[in-house]
């Protein structure tokens, strides 16, 4: 089936939305020229960060936010149902669109192709209270903004941050995430993270790509140097090098694929919305990814040494984060500054499609 102009130009915006490590976790299948079936699935078999599949849960979240808002730009409104017969790590959904004159092209649609991950420091300008109250609003009504701001504050953030990324880098289910996704010798990929927007000095790009050829290098690498280098300047320094950090958090407990879903959809109103104000944002993810599995008792690693930092790194992160009636579900760090040099790009609207 050819694919109506409307429908290829929401696509067009649709793929750029964003997903863990940039995995694009979606197909598309056009059933009829109003009938967009998504062929959704999650990565939990093979990613330590995803094992209950909720992070993808929550890009998909995006994406059906993302597809909304194309849709506005054609007078469209798009319903969106989770077929309840599908796999809980394949749901499927049915997208239809209607004709609605009450439609109006959305204020963020020049922000859905330039919303991008900022891993290098960002000014410490403060956010204004405009700006605060604007990215407090757009969430909708189910979710709240909590905010780390501050220098003290900010560190606090900074040093979780840098202690999580050593539970990270030691860990051997991690490893196989990051050689996994890494493309090396970029500046853009379509379908991975570019190594030149992971915000690290040449030095240290060139040693990593050296010991990420093997676990028992990088362990070698571990052992001899630390991982202090990469921490410091992907973690420890950007950490305080921003506006501010902040936390989404959910007004009522998720449970379902739907309530992650829903949450993926507040994230992406907030990131478009803060691109929209000329501001830049880095997920900070893990901390709440690995509390969840120490929380929850979820077996992540083999290597039984790392199990007490991580009940560390739970309490470290429990006054930051989980200090009110509320759930946190995302986490970030935003700020002003320049546009990043490099970045993740999106395969084709062609290759996305499901054959």
């Amino acid at each position: 089936m050819n694919i109506p102009p409307s429908l290829h130009r929401i696509l067009e915006l649709a793929r750029w939305a964003p997903s863990g490590d940039n995995t694009q976790c979606w197909r598309f299948e056009i059933a009829a020229p109003d009938h967009l079936v998504i062929h959704a699935y999650d990565t939990r078999h093979d990613t330590v960060y995803d094992l209950d599949g909720h992070p993808s849960q929550i890009s998909m979240g995006a994406l059906l936010e993302t597809i909304d808002i194309a849709a506005s730009e054609q007078g469209l409104r798009a319903h969106t149902v989770r077929r309840a017969d599908s796999a809980p790590d394949r749901p499927v959904f049915d997208v239809r669109f209607s004709p609605d004159a009450t439609v109006a092209p959305s204020p963020l649609l020049g922000a859905i192709e330039t919303r991008t991950v900022q891993r290098r420091p960002m000014r410490t300008r403060p956010l204004t209270a405009a700006e605060k109250r604007e990215l407090e609003t757009c969430v909708g009504p189910d979710f709240a903004v909590t905010w780390i701001e501050g220098f003290g504050p900010k560190l606090k953030a900074a040093r979780l941050m840098f202690n999580n990324a050593r539970l990270r880098l030691t860990m051997p289910e991690a490893f196989e995430v990051h050689r996994r996704i890494i493309d090396w010798n970029a500046r853009y990929s379509p379908d991975k993270v570019p190594d030149q927007a992971l915000g690290v000095d040449k030095a240290t790009l060139k040693l990593m790509k050296w010991a990420m050829v093997s676990w028992k290098r990088m362990s070698t690498i571990n052992t001899l140097m630390g991982t202090w280098a990469p921490r410091l300047q992907m973690d420890l320094l950007p950490g305080i090098a921003c506006a501010a950090h902040f936390v989404l958090k959910a007004r009522r407990q998720p449970q379902t694929i739907d309530d992650y879903v829903q949450a993926g959809r507040a994230v992406q109103r907030f990131w478009l919305t803060l691109t929209r104000l000329g501001l830049f944002m880095q997920p900070e993810m893990t901390p709440l990814i690995f509390a969840k599995y120490v929380r929850e008792n979820t077996s992540f690693t083999r290597e039984t040494r790392l199990h007490a930092p991580a009940r560390r790194l739970q309490q470290q992160g429990a006054e930051l984060i989980f200090n009110d009636a509320l759930y946190p579900v995302y986490m970030g760090r935003l700020g002003a500054g320049p546009a990043p040099a490099a970045r993740s790009q999106r395969l084709p609207v062609e290759q996305l499609l499901k054959r």
